[in-house]
């Protein structure tokens, strides 16, 4: 299970921020365009308004900006998952929501305080969805994320939610690519307040490296189990590396021949039946579960996560 951060602002530094701890990378990397029948990408990130701490002088309302920036120029489309708890009494946060909102950006239930499913009662989850609804926008398609992705130890658990969630009208946004980007992002906040560019480098083009890997362990998958590409739909978080490399991530796919799409096209897909339609009784889908059942071996990450006493 992942570690959860709160909101860690460190201070400010005025205009070194930006240009500093976020590399001033609104601007993307060149890249080919990307086929017209190529792979599809969704993008979805979840923790908004606040994941991760921050390097010192960076602050939520940059990182959140500096994301945007990149799928503007880039002209990517891109679902938001909105954990209303997180950094609930920090000023800065209905400015990072309001940023997202603005720029014609879609918002998702994440649930407001991001607990696993299992640590409590159904109805306790589902009151926590529904604590939630204040800081979707009026209007907005019903996506649903579960937090750590877990969606029930036991039948009756999962089947009580999954009524829930359809009674109030949601869709599940599945998981069919991730590389564990919320990995790097507590090393960057370290290793940039010390000042170890050199460590920073190092993370960036890991970070950039597990993308890739991410993306040819899914079609690879994919294409072993279904015989086809699935159109992808692709975890990440709104943290301070993840800002700092979104440009360059954006061009690493269209290089790779993937093109965005939002989340409704990807799940348009026949794969996606189980996370549209909550009616019937499974699990979301998973390419690793489709590969499971078909006795089809998991590739492993080929990239490591960053040692976690990295700049500590």
């Amino acid at each position: 299970m992942r570690a959860r951060y709160g909101m860690m602002a460190g201070p400010m530094l005025g205009a070194v921020a930006l240009a500093g701890a976020l590399g001033g990378c609104t601007t993307p990397a060149a890249s080919t365009p990307a086929a017209p029948d190529g792979p599809m990408i969704a993008i979805t990130i979840d923790d908004l308004p606040a994941h991760g701490p921050l390097p010192p002088g960076t602050d939520r309302r940059q990182v959140i900006d500096t994301i945007i920036a990149a799928l503007r120029a880039a002209n990517v489309p891109a679902q938001g998952f909105v954990n209303g708890g997180f950094g609930a009494d920090h000023p800065q946060s209905p400015g990072v929501l309001a940023a997202w909102h603005a720029a014609g950006l879609p918002l998702g239930n994440h649930s407001f305080s991001h607990g696993n499913i299992d640590a409590g009662t159904p109805a306790a989850f589902l009151a926590d969805i529904d604590r939630n609804e204040p800081f979707v926008p009026a209007g907005s398609a019903r996506w649903f994320r579960y937090p750590f992705l877990a969606e029930g130890a036991t039948a009756a658990t999962r089947d009580t939610v999954r009524a829930g969630l359809k009674a109030r009208g949601y869709r599940v946004a599945a998981v069919t690519m991730g590389f564990a980007d919320y990995a790097w992002n507590p090393p960057f906040a370290r290793c940039m307040a010390k000042g170890d560019m050199a460590a920073v480098a190092s993370l960036e083009d890991t970070y950039l490296a597990a993308a890739r890997d991410a993306a040819i362990r899914a079609r690879t998958l994919s294409r072993a189990t279904l015989g086809r590409d699935v159109p992808y739909v692709l975890l990440m978080h709104a943290g301070a590396l993840d800002a700092r490399v979104m440009a360059r991530m954006i061009a690493l796919y269209r290089d790779m021949g993937f093109r965005f799409v939002d989340l409704a096209t990807a799940q348009a897909d026949p794969f996606y039946v189980t996370a549209n339609d909550l009616g019937l009784a499974d699990l979301s889908p998973s390419l690793e579960r489709a590969a499971a059942a078909r006795g089809i071996a998991v590739p492993k990450p080929a990239v490591a996560e960053p040692a976690a006493s990295l700049c500590s």
